[in-house]
């Protein structure tokens, strides 16, 4: 009844030889997929090889004419850019503006025309004052001729009084009457000097009307518009005091309040570098021009001024601005002809040695260098590096004698 099929055994698989076939297979994909990572990792290795490392350079330089590229700094402060030439143009006169000519950030020549005033009122008054010098001129004209008869009648009779031809009443009437056309004469005449002064006063007020710059410089403000009146004084209302604000830009320089205490490292004539807040790495050469004789009793400092050594039209009035008053480097040797300059990030320290990375030929060359002097930006070297050869900047961890680099920026 329980009894097992005849071919019951026969449906049985046979495991034992299956296993060794499964056990080759894994073995034959586990070392297939190591064969492909170890492919992937020396094809990183050959791009990254043959791409080069990423590095910046500079160019190797002559070093300045003083063979130094900065003496040490004495002291720090800081301060804003002035200028020594800055005006708010006004009028003479109070009037009522007609145009303005000028937009902020124009440049304006000395004697150019700003903006003009309402001249009507002026201009009548002129007409008749230039009437009223005709007319005292023209009275002058007419008594002119009386006053040359009165005179020649007098001389006339005074002739004749010797033979007694003539009474001393009749003398006396010529003289009188010579004496009062002279006089009506030079009346007349100083009449005619008064409307010619007034209408050079008018012709004044007229000219008055047309607003010009004081010096050639930059609009920087527009105080006023077509239209509302403006006085050389402040009237309250409505009424401006200005027309613009002009600024000489070749007087640009820097203020800057030094302490008490620090004073005596500030001497005129000194170097100094400066740095504006809107451009940090750009480093501007300068120098004192003056030191302020007074003091800030409440603040405790003194002002310095700073004159740029070249201007630029980078720098504008009102910029925040570091400076770093230099002196003189100590024990700066002599640089030889064959001195050039790196900046300061081109060098690294190895056992106390100095060494530098060169670009050449697309490969990274290992040199030792001797430094003759430094500052915070630059360093002069007097042997190891060439003028025009490229040098590494903060060479790279990664970076060896022969090395494949390539070349991001170049400063």
């Amino acid at each position: 009844m329980h009894a097992k099929p005849a071919n019951l055994d026969a449906l049985r698989i046979d495991r034992s030889s299956a296993a060794p076939t499964f056990q080759l297979g894994a073995w034959r994909w586990l070392v297939l997929l190591l064969l492909l990572l170890l492919g992937a990792v020396a094809g990183a290795w050959w791009l990254s090889r043959a791409k080069g490392i990423a590095v910046q350079t500079a160019q190797v330089q002559a070093p300045s004419a003083d063979g130094n590229p900065g003496g040490r700094t004495l002291l720090n402060a800081s301060g804003y850019v002035t200028t020594r030439l800055k005006a708010t143009v006004s009028s003479k006169i109070t009037g009522k503006v007609s145009e303005i000519r000028v937009e902020e950030g124009m440049q304006v020549e000395k004697d150019q025309i700003l903006a003009t005033l309402d001249a009507s009122n002026v201009q009548s008054s002129l007409h008749l004052a230039q009437a009223q010098l005709a007319a005292a001129s023209l009275a002058l004209a007419e008594s002119a001729p009386l006053a040359k008869f009165a005179a020649a009648e007098y001389q006339r009779l005074t002739t004749l009084e010797s033979p007694r031809s003539v009474s001393l009443s009749d003398l006396g009437k010529a003289e009188a009457e010579a004496r009062m056309q002279q006089a009506k004469l030079e009346r007349q005449r100083a009449e005619v000097t008064v409307a010619q002064r007034q209408e050079d006063l008018w012709q004044q007020q007229l000219d008055d009307t047309i607003i010009r710059a004081p010096f050639a410089g930059v609009v920087t403000t527009k105080d006023s518009q077509p239209g509302e009146m403006i006085s050389p004084m402040s009237a309250g209302g409505f009424t401006r005091t200005g027309i613009c604000t002009l600024v000489d830009m070749a007087s640009l320089e820097i203020e800057v309040d030094v302490g008490e205490s620090y004073i005596n490292r500030v001497q005129a004539g000194q170097a100094v570098e400066a740095t504006l807040d809107a451009y940090p790495e750009w480093k501007i050469p300068c120098q004192v021009t003056a030191i302020i004789p007074t003091a800030d009793r409440q603040k405790a400092t003194v002002k310095v001024r700073v004159g740029f050594a070249k201007l630029d039209p980078r720098i504008l009035p009102q910029m925040g601005v570091k400076v770093a008053f230099q002196g003189g480097a100590t024990a700066a040797p002599v640089p030889t002809r064959n001195s050039v300059a790196v900046p300061k990030e081109a060098l690294q320290s190895v056992n106390g040695h100095a060494i530098a990375w060169v670009v050449s030929n697309g490969k990274a060359e290992r040199r030792a260098v001797t430094v003759a002097n430094s500052n915070a930006t630059q360093v002069t070297l007097s042997a190891g590096l060439a003028q025009g050869e490229t040098v590494v900047l903060n060479p790279p961890a990664s970076l060896s004698d022969g090395s494949p680099v390539t070349i991001q920026t170049t400063r």
